[in-house]
């Protein structure tokens, strides 16, 4: 629009520059170089979300068992578990909490093992991957 194009009763100051079709254009078209920058980003987050690990027990823990309530206790405890012998992927976490068991353990096993999981807390080894996995989309 040409400044000529405005009606008298509505001036427009000389300040406020109203962008050409030309750089509403460039502005489009910057817009769109994001998004494709940015989908294969988030792309890559999801992989590399699915292959994060968590250890259970961390290696704070290590030694120790993991009780049916997910806490660390010492071994030999009745009823509680030895730690996994390996760290468990986000994506083998994730179908856990959808109803499946983690790979190597049987169902109780398994249900331990979930509830140290949900017990993680920041600093703890696991847990950005935990918070990953659980994150809403």
């Amino acid at each position: 629009m040409e400044n000529s194009d405005i009606p008298a009763e509505n001036p427009v100051e000389t300040d406020e520059a109203i962008p050409s079709r030309r750089k509403m254009l460039a502005l489009g078209a910057v817009g769109v170089s994001a998004a494709l920058t940015i989908r294969p980003a988030f792309a890559q987050t999801a992989v590399s979300v699915m292959n994060c690990q968590i250890p259970v027990p961390g290696p704070t823990g290590a030694g120790k068992y993991i009780s049916t309530a997910g806490k660390l206790v010492p071994p030999g405890t009745k009823g509680a578990f030895p730690g996994s012998v390996r760290p468990f992927t986000g994506e083998e976490v994730k179908r856990a909490f959808r109803g499946q068991t983690l790979p190597g353990t049987t169902y109780n096993q398994s249900q331990a093992y979930l509830q140290y999981i949900r017990r993680l807390q920041a600093g703890q080894s696991g847990f950005t991957c935990f918070a990953s996995i659980t994150m809403t989309r």
